[in-house]
């Protein structure tokens, strides 16, 4: 009986996202990712190859992910990305499912403006 990673299970889904879904300067790429620790999201042009802004639990000082410090990061992050001009975005749930911490970070984003 062999068993499969969890990341590697993971890994395959986001490639098959990734696949479909890119980033452009009008429209740049919202991509979430969570350690056990922590929460990171970006806001990414995948034309150019660059984050335009970025937001995690490190700039709360916060040392948990949850869904209540994902939801501080969806505002933190949509915050900064309205202060540098963006306000669509293409959500990258990074092969998360799209329920618990990545729902209120989406949910948190949206409620301070982005829209995706």
């Amino acid at each position: 009986m062999s068993t499969i990673n969890r990341k590697a299970i993971r890994s395959r889904v986001h490639a098959r996202i990734r696949k479909k879904l890119s980033g452009t300067p009008e429209r740049p790429r919202l991509a979430v990712n969570f350690s056990n620790q922590h929460v990171y999201t970006q806001v990414i042009d995948d034309t150019k190859g660059i984050t335009l802004c970025s937001a995690s639990t490190h700039n709360l000082e916060l040392k948990k992910a949850n869904s209540e410090t994902a939801a501080k990061v969806g505002a933190l992050i949509a915050e900064r990305a309205l202060a540098a001009g963006i306000t669509e975005v293409v959500f990258d749930r990074g092969g998360f499912l799209y329920h618990g911490k990545v729902k209120a970070l989406a949910d948190a984003a949206r409620e301070a403006g982005l829209k995706f």
